[in-house]
């Protein structure tokens, strides 16, 4: 058993070697290698499978009693200064590790069939399985020098993934942008670190608390200086999880292909930041300011994100500004306090974004022979609708990702949603109504997607018909005014099922997405909001108080406002973007006079719409503000320099030039010169005499 504890490196070396064979096989054996395609990705899958295995087993003991593992290895002994590596095993951590395997060997198999006739099949497997690695490295460190090497290569695979098609000039931009906005949270979070270990003298995250914990009883620390090493730390996690004002590289990743958007969303970039903060939880909680500062971070990033996907028509971008709101619950949750909610609604997340994102890869995937490979058309929800009676299986599932992301019960992110919501309002109404109200708003944009995408007539054959397509109103839909702009049913082309190689995923995902929630039920309310999460976080899975009938049907009472908020939300998807009888309802209103209310509605939808197309403006602030503001210094700077600076040495230069000239000229030596400009000079003063 002890053996086994030993060898946890074992998890994140199995996808590593996977990564460095099919790198070695592309750089010595470029041309052979394409030729094992299968082979590659077969032993990729392998490799993370026996790590998947690993993963549950030392889960398993963790739950069942085990202790908390640390093993450290000294790295640099320099005086005083001690840098160690090694890994942390405690339950945070094995339930990180299951959630990242699981996540990440259903997107490889997914991608064996989603890459397969992509050029760089291979290349693409073998940065999966180096970004799969590093994010299971990050979890598995013990203290923040380690965890910071990982942070960095989790980034640069990022990178790498994001820019795949770098062929595409805004798939090369959207890597850069992501690059280095991450650059900047990276920075603030080395300032941090070394911030920390000059306060405290170590890296170790739990000697690290526990040494600023008695700094702080005994009042030997600055409090000022310690907040601004807490939110410089923060900052990190601020870019990794794309929270605001750091979250504008988010939506443009979606130019990478759709299984990387599965996996940043899901398990893996985006997780790291709320990760780290959860890692870092007893430090931030003896500092209040800090965690007023995150929770409201967490809230504005929920709120923003949310109301910029209304109007989305990118699929993918879509689900991404929704994972960018659903991690600032998170991030909410963290900074009320409330632990356990954060990392349940972080498990429960990352199955059913794992599953839309891969749900929208089968749809992209079925659309691309029809409207075109460009993200325009095949990404753009304009042309899709109706798939539901060509893609069932896709359809449901979908449906059920839609479901628990709205906090639907018994959907599992119904479950930690609730939790963060009242535990928000408990905490401050101010936070609770704006998670309450972001709530509403999820509901509305997730059923708008899966509307716009799966129910009614098919649009795909749209694209080259000018007269339908000028039928599409700004919020994605068709207006129904005339026979004339009614859809085809039988369009030349229809989308069809994926293969089962990718339909696999998607099943399996349902599965956790449907039951994972249960783990977040209360068990005893009267002893500390006991539940089997609890239980695995606390290490110990002993002496259920298994709740009772009365207990459960309170805890479904306290839940009522949120299931009506979602369901209000819902009901307006519904009435904007349900069956056609709806729009034929607005046909008839579009006969009589606009009334003022209708005047009203017409100016805020596009108020709306204005503020989801243009991302709030937070990018065109940022680009007039660092991009035209910095060329502009630049070209002021560049001015002072050239003509005032090197201006007044050149004109020095000139001045003593053409003075040597004319002196050269007045001294040559002549009697003739020098009376001829004495008597000039006598004249001039004479006649400035004779005029004053």
């Amino acid at each position: 058993m002890q053996l086994i504890f030993q060898n946890v490196w074992l998890v994140p070396l199995f996808p590593f070697l996977s990564s460095i064979f099919l790198g070695l096989g592309l750089f010595f054996f470029p041309r052979s290698i394409k030729k094992f395609r299968r082979i590659s990705s077969s032993i990729s899958i392998i490799f993370l499978s026996i790590g998947m295995l690993f993963s549950f087993y030392l889960f398993w003991q963790q739950i069942t009693g085990n202790q908390i593992h640390r093993y450290l290895w000294s790295w640099i002994l320099y005086k005083n200064l001690v840098l160690e590596i090694g890994y942390l095993l405690d339950p945070l951590t094995s339930i990180m590790l299951v959630l990242v395997t699981t996540v990440a060997v259903l997107v490889m198999i997914y991608s064996d069939s989603y890459m397969f006739y992509d050029e760089g099949y291979i290349k693409f497997f073998c940065y999966l399985s180096l970004f799969t690695a590093s994010m299971l490295g990050l979890v598995l460190s013990p203290n923040l020098i380690q965890i910071y090497i990982f942070w960095e290569l989790v980034g640069m695979c990022s990178y790498l993934l994001i820019g795949f098609w770098f062929t595409r000039p805004s798939a090369a931009n959207a890597c850069q942008k992501a690059f280095v906005t991450n650059r900047i949270g990276d920075f603030g979070l080395l300032l941090g670190i070394l911030g920390f270990y000059w306060i405290t003298g170590s890296f170790d995250f739990q000697q690290l608390s526990k040494r600023f914990f008695e700094l702080l009883s005994y009042n030997q620390i600055n409090l000022i200086f310690s907040t601004f090493c807490a939110l410089f730390l923060f900052l990190g996690p601020v870019a990794k999880s794309a929270q605001f004002p750091l979250h504008i590289w988010l939506p443009d990743a979606m130019e990478g292909p759709t299984p990387i958007s599965a996996l940043i969303h899901a398990a893996t970039m985006v997780a790291a930041g709320i990760f780290l903060v959860a890692r870092m939880f007893p430090l931030f909680q003896m500092l209040p300011f800090v965690m007023n500062i995150i929770s409201w971070i967490g809230a504005i990033t929920a709120f923003l994100g949310a109301t910029i996907a209304l109007a989305q028509k990118d699929l993918k971008k879509g689900l991404a500004y929704s994972t960018m709101s659903q991690l600032g619950y998170m991030m909410l949750a963290l900074g009320i306090g409330s632990y356990k909610a954060g990392l349940f609604h972080l498990i429960t997340h990352a199955y059913s974004k794992a599953l839309l994102f891969l749900g929208s890869g089968s749809v992209i995937h079925s659309m691309e022979p029809i409207v075109g490979y460009h993200p325009n058309k095949s990404q753009n929800m304009i042309f899709m609708g109706g798939l539901r009676q060509y893609m069932p299986i896709t359809a449901i599932t979908f449906l059920f990702g839609t479901l628990s992301l709205c906090g639907i019960p018994p959907f599992a992110c119904f479950w930690s949603k609730d939790e963060i919501l009242v535990n928000s309002w408990l905490h401050f109404p101010i936070l609770g109504s704006i998670a309450f109200f972001t709530a509403g708003l999820t509901s509305f944009y997730m059923f708008r997607i899966y509307f716009l995408t799966f129910e009614g007539d098919f649009r795909g054959n749209i694209l080259n018909d000018s007269k339908k397509l000028s039928s599409i109103s700004i919020w994605g839909s068709l207006n129904f005014n005339s026979e004339k702009n009614k859809l085809e049913k039988k369009p030349i082309l229809y989308p069809k099922e994926a293969n089962n190689v990718m339909l696999i995923p998607l099943i399996i995902l349902t599965i956790p997405t449907l039951f994972i929630g249960f783990l977040g039920i209360v068990f005893d309310e009267n002893t500390m909001n006991i539940d089997f999460l609890s239980y695995c976080l606390t290490n110990s899975l002993n002496s259920f108080n298994y709740i009772s009938s009365e207990e459960f049907l309170q805890f479904l009472l306290n839940a009522i406002p949120s299931i009506f908020i979602a369901f209000f939300g819902i009901f307006i998807a519904f009435y904007l973007y349900g069956p056609n009888f709806f729009f034929l309802k607005k046909e008839k209103k579009e006969l009589k006079k606009q009334s003022k209310i209708d005047v009203f509605w017409n100016s805020f939808s596009i108020l709306i719409y204005n503020w989801s197309y243009y991302r709030a403006y937070i990018d065109r602030f940022y680009y007039f503000i660092f991009f035209k503001g910095l060329k502009f210094l630049i070209k002021v700077i560049a001015f002072i320099d050239r003509w005032i600076i090197d201006g007044i040495i050149n004109g020095i230069g000139i001045f003593s030039f053409f003075g040597g000239e004319f002196l050269k000229y007045i001294e040559g030596g002549r009697i003739s010169s020098y009376l001829f400009l004495l008597i000039f000079c006598m004249f001039l003063f004479f006649l400035y005499s004779y005029i004053i």
